[in-house]
């Protein structure tokens, strides 16, 4: 008997729905990163992009557990010299948390053209309401 190979052509992907609120931060992002790369699936390699659809909602009721809402910062360098940015995640979390949960689930997941591809699968939303309905996602149970 041979090893299955999935093709990126034969892959079928679901639409799946993860609800943040009350959740820690790092938890919810996992299960997507997982579920992006399709590590959930039985089908999975590691050389294919068989991942599926990933919407986020309620990123804003999301937590963070311990101190780190005060001591965890998200830094980055615009490449001038002495242009080291950073926000603190208590700012992050009150004015975007979209990007706080997209920063999370994007370190999970590796850094290749794979990966990249993924992040394009995932969608985001402050609240409840979300715009894809027409693709009838399934709640995802973790």
């Amino acid at each position: 008997m041979s090893t299955y190979m999935p093709k990126a052509e034969t892959v079928e992907r679901k639409w799946y729905i993860l609800d943040a609120a009350g959740k820690p931060l790092g938890r919810v992002a996992a299960q997507a990163a997982a579920i992006l790369r399709g590590k959930n699936k039985p089908t999975f390699a590691p050389h294919c992009d068989c991942g599926d659809h990933v919407i986020i909602i309620n990123c804003a009721e999301a937590v963070l557990t311990g101190n780190k809402l005060q001591d965890k910062y998200y830094r980055w360098h615009t490449g001038y010299i002495g242009h080291l940015k950073e926000v603190q995640y208590k700012k992050l979390m009150a004015e975007k948390p979209e990007k706080a949960m997209e920063l999370a689930v994007n370190g999970m997941l590796p850094n290749t053209s794979i990966g990249r591809k993924a992040m394009t699968r995932l969608r985001l939303y402050r609240g409840a309401e979300h715009k894809n309905a027409a693709q009838k996602p399934e709640e995802f149970k973790f």
